[in-house]
């Protein structure tokens, strides 16, 4: 790997071609001022960022000691107590409001669905960039949403009669009409600014496109969101429907965050110059993909904005794409993408902070249709331990805002509610950096990760299935949404769930995913822009908004002390049966994402279970199962060669659930590839990783594997 200086830097080449020659150009930023404040950035605010870890070291051991003191009979008040003697748990000051200026409406006045997307498949950003409208009928003709899937290759008329069905019982959940059902209607048109045949409500009406006796489009607005009716009786659908009506488009994903951290692989210079450059490319409008469909391929882009005709006669634009946010990486990772002066590597936190705020500064500086409507760049931070590590973040930004010359407060933060130092501090780290908070996000697999590690010495802890009813689960639910709202995040930030992580159940998505917008969330995550298009469903039957003032109203307790209660295990014996299906569980999950990372550099994908169920995993995933194995080893539920064994045996199952890719390097008979090595050292030396983090171990094995395939 070749490299290059720059102010005092030893900088990948391929990193730094890309900064000067795609990056800098056109950002209005001088590359001496950029590398020199990049070199300072690196430089003085690296000591920083190691004596923060440290601090987490020092807790960690602290905490440790404290339960190998205590295992015999903790003690909730003691147990309470201590962690404040040790700083882990700080006072609460007064009351505050969140001063986050100028956030866009998708943050600030809009509920809807987020979509999370690797940044290095340009092919998945772009179509979750897209997923701003998508198609009700399409999703629900070509998944499960209706109990069943489709057969065949052909268009099932009568699938499609019961799609119509349904969409008609949605519009008069959503837009009811007047007098009578949309199933009844046989034509749409507008007559002196209004609908006919007419609304219940008649300031739903948003607009038309068309003529206005035969419009092709009508839209509609509910609890924000917009609905467009697509009238096209040429097509199948519309030739099928008497009213003509050929599609109902939602608007879906308002927001998508394009990823630099758990569900990419990237471990050198030339992984950060990809996931850079497709960042670039959607901040101004270049990125484009080349797809092969068949016998036929297309190129794709950003979609352009939508125009209609609004009641009064004027022409309107609304967005087509979803508002982008970008997630750097945690404080904990270096990257030898650059060294400092003394041949160190740098942190990679620090390098994203400044990189991904120089692409999206581009979006700032352009016309037309841009991401940020109010001057902004979001930047989700995730994996923060506390306030301390909060404020740190906002000083990262305040140097890096005057690097790139824009005005304070420019970035906006969002802050990962994930890490038990975070949760039980959850105020004070608003707090910290209250004039940047644009959100915050619960993420149940990465905080029960760190619930396990944390508490690793108190004992074993329960399965890992069992985890989601516990009373800490709900406490830590419950507050984010309560310590949100009370810190003023209503019509200025997003309050955000976890992931839908089943791609292909969207039946039970449908059923159970309600559940986000009514806890009070204006956000949550989906697996794909099919999935947010029936998520936006929900936010149409919940206004959001409403449903927060309502919580806000309540008196719930606050449940610190549920929080705090570790999810033990306590005198439960597991039978030999569900012992064996909880290490098969974890361990066929452990490998089936860690071969594709390891091996291929894929960060996210749908691996399929035990059971050949397909499920998103990424890298929180990956913690939870890992955590999950070494608390079980460490306290002798399993043995390290029920867990060797274990390994071997469903190592022969992910060689077989992946026969049918080319790329694929199958793991058994000889058990002695990376990514066999990676997965049990997950486990094995899992106890002693930072925080139960799985990217020291994947990052050190994928440069291994790198190096290995280079050389044949």
């Amino acid at each position: 790997m070749g490299r290059v200086e720059k102010a005092g830097l030893r900088v990948d080449e391929t990193l730094a071609a890309f900064i000067n020659q795609q990056a800098l150009p056109g950002s209005g930023v001088d590359p001496r001022r950029f590398w020199e404040g990049l070199s300072k950035l690196l430089h003085d605010f690296g000591p920083r960022n190691r004596a923060l870890l440290e601090k987490r070291d020092e807790l960690q051991a602290a905490i440790d000691a404290w339960h190998l003191a205590h295992r015999a009979a903790p003690d909730r008040a003691a147990y309470r107590d201590f962690l404040t003697e040790i700083g882990y748990l700080l006072p609460e000051g007064p009351d505050f409001a969140l001063e986050t200026p100028a956030t866009d409406p998708e943050f600030a006045s809009v509920a809807g669905p987020q979509l999370v997307v690797p940044i290095t498949n340009a092919r998945y950003a772009l179509n979750a960039a897209n997923a701003r409208w998508g198609s009700l009928y399409d999703a629900l003709y070509g998944t499960d949403a209706m109990g069943d899937l489709p057969q065949g290759k052909g268009y099932d008329a009568e699938r499609g009669a019961r799609v119509i069905a349904w969409g008609r019982d949605f519009l008069d959940a959503a837009v009811p009409l007047a007098q009578g059902s949309w199933a009844e209607i046989d034509a749409l048109s507008v007559n002196a600014s209004a609908l006919v045949p007419a609304l219940k409500d008649a300031a739903k009406f948003a607009g038309h496109d068309g003529d206005a006796a035969t419009p092709s489009d009508i839209y509609l607005r509910n609890n924000g969101l917009l609905i467009r009716i697509v009238i096209d009786r040429s097509t199948p659908v519309g030739g099928q429907d008497k009213a003509g009506i050929s599609d109902v488009v939602l608007e879906s994903a308002l927001s998508a965050i394009m990823d630099c951290e758990d569900s990419v692989a990237c471990v050198d210079g030339a992984d950060k110059a990809q996931a850079y450059r497709n960042w670039l490319g959607l901040m101004d409008g270049t990125l484009t993909e080349e797809v092969a469909k068949g016998a036929t391929s297309f190129t794709r882009r950003l979609n352009p904005d939508v125009s209609f005709t609004a009641p009064d006669g004027s022409r309107v634009t609304h967005k087509g794409r979803a508002l982008m946010l970008i997630r750097n990486v945690g404080h904990l990772m270096t990257t030898p993408a650059i060294l400092d002066r003394d041949g160190h590597e740098v942190y990679e936190g620090l390098m994203d902070a400044t990189i991904t705020a120089l692409c999206a500064k581009r979006d700032l500086d352009r016309e037309g249709a841009g991401n940020s409507v109010t001057g902004s760049i979001y930047v989700v931070k995730p994996k923060m331990h506390g306030p301390e590590e909060v404020a740190f973040a906002s000083e990262i930004f305040d140097h890096v805002e005057d690097v790139l010359g824009l005005p304070r407060h420019t970035v906006k933060l969002g802050i990962m509610d994930e890490e038990r130092r975070t949760s039980v501090n959850l105020k004070e780290c608003i707090r910290a950096a209250k004039h940047r908070v644009a959100f915050i996000n619960t993420g149940f697999l990465d905080r029960t990760g760190d619930e396990i590690h944390t508490s690793m010495e108190a004992g074993a802890m329960l399965a890992k299935g069992e985890m989601k009813v516990q009373p800490w689960i709900s406490a830590y639910e419950d507050r984010n949404v309560d310590i949100g709202l009370a810190c003023g995040l209503a019509g200025k930030a997003q309050i955000g769930k976890g992931m839908w992580a089943i791609p292909d159940r969207m039946a039970d998505m449908l059923t159970q995913k309600i559940g986000h917008p009514m806890s009070g969330a204006n956000t949550a995550w989906v697996p794909s822009p099919t999935a947010a298009t029936l998520h936006a469903t929900h936010y149409h039957k919940v206004d959001v908004h409403a449903r927060q003032a309502e919580i806000a109203a309540l008196e719930r307790p606050a449940r610190l002390d549920d929080l705090l209660t570790v999810p033990l295990a306590g005198g439960r014996n597991y039978s030999d049966t569900e012992i064996t299906r909880e290490l098969e569980n974890n361990c066929q999950g452990i490998l089936g994402y860690v071969v594709r990372w390891v091996d291929q550099g894929v960060g996210c994908s749908k691996v399929p279970d035990i059971n050949d169920v397909g499920l998103m995993e990424d890298r929180a995933t990956l913690r939870i199962s890992a955590q999950s194995l070494a608390n079980w080893l460490h306290h002798g539920i399993i043995t390290e060669t029920q867990v060797m064994d274990t390994m071997r045996k469903m190592a022969a199952v992910v060689d077989r659930q992946n026969a049918g890719d080319p790329a694929y390097r199958p793991m058994a008979p000889g058990f002695d590839g990376v990514a066999f090595q990676a997965a049990c050292d997950l486990v094995f030396l899992g106890r002693v990783q930072p925080s139960g983090y799985t990217e020291p171990v994947l990052h050190a094995r994928r440069l291994q594997a790198k190096a290995e395939q280079a050389h044949g």
